[in-house]
């Protein structure tokens, strides 16, 4: 299969979580690839999956990325989550296991493009750096790959990968007692409990969110870490420090098979759906 028709999958994630005029305008860009939008004011920050083929999905992350760029102004930008920039991370991924050296190939056109066009610095990760070595050290470890070498003045810089599919996942807490346990309190145990889970296959954060916090997740290998896994974990450790779990969230897609991995009884405590995977989605806009 050629390059442009390769399947795969694109996972914009812009900062802008709360203004549904701005959001509606730059997922409308996507057109006909939009699979998803997730957004979450507290992160101040929406997820925008695209899906089809890879040609196809590449032309629709330059009309998203060129909307947000145009839409948001990251100096006005106050939300809980890590960010570079106003379109902050954009991911290629191979829906294939042949596709891995078209995503590549995708990854350094749209980083290129995107300096070139849209003055946006770009960082590279997938194989040389991971996305938090990329956060940890752009502009002081080392410079951007692509476009300018300082940040723009609105739209800050943007990280462009390629990297297998991942699921994130966020698993919300709250004191049981709160007149024991204050909103300080609640974000510490949210941070503990992410270092505890962080290992090889799970990426966390503890965050503060409204009046409780956040374990927030990427689960990089879901062959091997699974949602159900993650969620109980985080039950057990909020349990043993005066916690309660409020709720699960997907954010994005699912692959097939991390869903029906789970029991189905238990997809509505994990906040999961029968229509949360990849495949649902791809195949619904095929018909």
């Amino acid at each position: 299969m050629t390059r442009a028709g390769t399947p795969a999958e694109c996972v914009v994630n812009i900062s802008e979580g709360r203004d549904p005029t701005i959001i509606e305008a730059v997922a409308d860009a996507a057109g006909d690839r939009l699979l998803d939008v997730h957004t979450d004011p507290d992160h101040h920050r929406s997820v925008l999956t695209l899906g089809g083929p890879l040609a196809e999905v590449e032309e629709a992350a330059r009309a998203v990325a060129t909307a947000a760029v145009a839409a948001i102004d990251l100096a006005r930008h106050r939300g809980v989550h890590p960010r570079l920039g106003a379109v902050d991370v954009v991911p290629f991924v191979p829906l294939e296991a042949a596709g891995w050296d078209t995503v590549l190939g995708a990854r350094d056109d749209f980083a290129r493009w995107a300096g070139a066009e849209l003055g946006v610095p770009c960082f590279l990760y997938g194989t040389d750096r991971t996305l938090p070595e990329v956060r940890r050290g752009a502009f002081t470890s080392f410079p951007p790959d692509t476009g300018p070498s300082e940040p723009h003045p609105t739209a800050g810089a943007t990280a462009v990968g390629a990297r297998d599919v991942l699921i994130a996942y966020n698993v919300w807490i709250g004191a049981v007692d709160p007149g024991r346990l204050d909103p300080d309190g609640v974000v510490d145990v949210s941070r503990a409990l992410a270092t505890a889970l962080r290992r090889p296959g799970l990426r966390t954060l503890g965050l503060a969110v409204g009046d409780g916090a956040q374990v927030s997740c990427n689960i990089i290998d879901p062959a091997r870490v699974g949602v159900a896994e993650v969620y109980d974990a985080v039950v057990r450790g909020a349990e043993a420090h005066g916690c309660t779990v409020r709720r699960g969230e997907l954010v994005g897609l699912l692959p097939d098979a991390a869903l029906y991995s789970v029991e189905q009884r238990r997809w509505p405590e994990l906040g999961l759906r029968a229509d949360d995977t990849i495949e649902f989605r791809l195949d619904t806009r095929r018909g």
